[in-house]
């Protein structure tokens, strides 16, 4: 789908000089776009153009959006109707988002960046856009991803996708965006969208928020239904917002979540559903006793570290007692956990094959190899061994596979994170959700962009929050609190406190590299 708008700069500001001269789309917040449509200062039809106009400028450098949604400016007409009638559903009526191009949307092309997919156009939306129209939320298009959620190869490159080129990092551009959410946080921190939603089965939130300088929440799995997403592991899988702030955050997460009966992992979900923007105390971390998890720290260049130490200064500023946690060996969770997801990922990616419109001809793992071995353009940087792999796989009863995955659990979960907190007193684990981004690098692939913290709260499926926490020479870091099942709301609380000192959030310059990046140039697109 062709992404054009016929919009100028110049008939855009004349247009809606409320936002787009008054308001900088660069850094303006959800939250604060909402307050703006609240009280009439601007429309949601005027922010789509703004946002189309807006993808037109920045995004062939980007490449962040895969395309824009054909009735996205009907649905902002909608919304302003009812808006005018008195009949605004809540905050997020009328607010223009992107969605991550392996969630569905009806009538829209669900690719995961493939191009086997490129006829998968289902009928219905999953149950989160659902959810989000429920919400009032306009759908603006879709996001860029790593292709097939970063699960084809080991040897991939973050960030890129057949259907939708490589993504860049806004910071600078010849640095990773990360993934497999790519788009989504690339977006967002250009100012594309006023929000985005991503995927996450391990550190697909949390790294591309981090190096892109937003917000990134992946919950608790089962908080948030995965029906209508493309499936990577049924145990690890979840969507989650990426925001400018943890505000916008707690706005999104209040219309994601929720049980849904297609999904039988969500059927907790409304019991522990939270009002999770009344979280949002700035006084949150006075008193709290938070586990400076130092088993992670290995993980971390030095700059990082001092980032992340004048992070720890912030936080006993604000009257947080920091406890050092050091008792806790990744590496036997990490050994099995690529059995546990290529093991589900065959039989899920199968399942959801299977249910594809008759255009799609790819309806197995089997088949979508055979495609990419056929078409050189799937194959240009790197390969599908992990695809291979799990083609392999023997099924969701083999003794090995079920072994790992209640090992997984156990050592992550309830002799994980729920250990370490118990036995420490601590409220939360807090650690860098990742170094500054690396270069891109197509030819190695994401051998040199390092691990983060992300594999712990992902296997044992519990939330984690990850917020700006300053810069290494102009290229973001974040910081990540981890806590136990349905803990968004404190999470949330914890990290809104901090993001109210740290003010960390800055416009990217769409500088080209580290050499040509200045601390005083203009926001992309200025």
């Amino acid at each position: 789908m062709r992404i054009r708008t016929t919009l100028g700069a110049g008939v855009l500001c004349l247009m809606i000089s409320a936002i787009a001269c008054g308001h900088d789309l660069a850094t303006e917040s959800a939250s604060a776009l909402s307050g703006d449509l609240a009280a009439h200062r601007v429309t949601s039809e005027q922010l789509v153009e703004a946002y189309e106009a807006r993808i037109e400028r920045l995004n062939p450098e980007l490449h962040a959006v895969i395309a824009l949604n054909p009735r996205a400016m009907a649905e902002a007409r909608a919304s302003d109707a009812r808006r005018a009638a008195g009949h605004a559903l809540g905050p997020l009526d009328g607010l223009p988002i992107l969605v991550k191009d392996n969630i569905d949307i009806a009538g829209l092309p669900t690719t995961a960046g493939s191009l086997a997919l490129s006829k998968n156009v289902r009928p219905i939306d999953s149950t989160v856009v659902h959810n989000l129209r429920r919400a009032g939320v306009v759908i603006l298009g879709r996001a860029n991803l790593s292709e097939w959620a970063n699960i084809r190869s080991e040897h991939s490159t973050s960030g890129w996708s057949a259907v939708g080129g490589l993504t860049r990092n806004p910071y600078m551009l010849d640095r990773t965006a990360c993934g497999s959410s790519s788009g989504s946080a690339a977006a967002v921190a250009a100012g594309l969208a006023a929000a985005a939603v991503g995927t996450e089965t391990d550190g697909s939130i949390s790294c591309p928020s981090s190096m892109n300088g937003v917000v990134g929440l992946k919950p608790t799995v089962g908080l948030v239904s995965r029906t209508g997403i493309v499936p990577i592991s049924r145990t690890q899988d979840t969507a989650g917002p990426i925001t400018r702030t943890v505000r916008d955050a707690a706005l999104l997460l209040s219309a994601m979540a929720g049980s849904d009966p297609a999904d039988p992992a969500t059927a907790g979900a409304n019991a522990h559903r939270a009002h999770y923007l009344a979280a949002l105390d700035p006084h949150a971390l006075e008193g709290v006793r938070l586990g400076v998890a130092r088993f992670l720290l290995k993980n971390f260049t030095p700059k990082t570290l001092a980032v992340f130490d004048r992070a720890l200064s912030r936080l006993k500023a604000q009257g947080a007692v920091l406890v050092n946690v050091d008792d806790y060996h990744m590496a036997p969770i990490e050994k099995h956990e690529n059995l546990v997801l290529l093991t589900e990922l065959k039989a899920d990616l199968n399942a959801y094959l299977a249910g594809s419109p008759p255009a799609v001809r790819t309806r197995t793992l089997a088949q979508l190899i055979a495609f990419d071995d056929t078409h050189p353009q799937e194959m240009t940087w790197f390969g599908q061994s992990l695809f291979i792999r799990a083609e392999r796989t023997k099924g969701l009863t083999n003794p090995a596979y079920l072994k790992a995955r209640a090992s997984n659990l156990r050592l992550a979960g309830p002799e994980g994170i729920d250990r370490l907190l118990k036995e420490h007193r601590v409220a939360a684990l807090i650690s860098p959700a990742q170094n500054p981004a690396a270069v891109i690098d197509l030819v190695n692939g994401d051998a040199g962009l390092g691990a983060g913290d992300s594999s712990l709260p992902a296997i044992a499926g519990y939330p984690y929050i990850t917020v700006p926490m300053g810069e290494v020479q102009g290229l973001p870091v974040g910081l990540s609190f981890i806590g136990p099942k349905w803990s968004e709301a404190r999470l949330l609380g914890f990290a809104y406190a901090y993001e109210h000192t740290a003010h960390a959030f800055r416009a990217p310059t769409c500088a080209p590299d580290v050499l040509h990046w200045h601390p005083g140039d203009s926001a992309c697109g200025s």
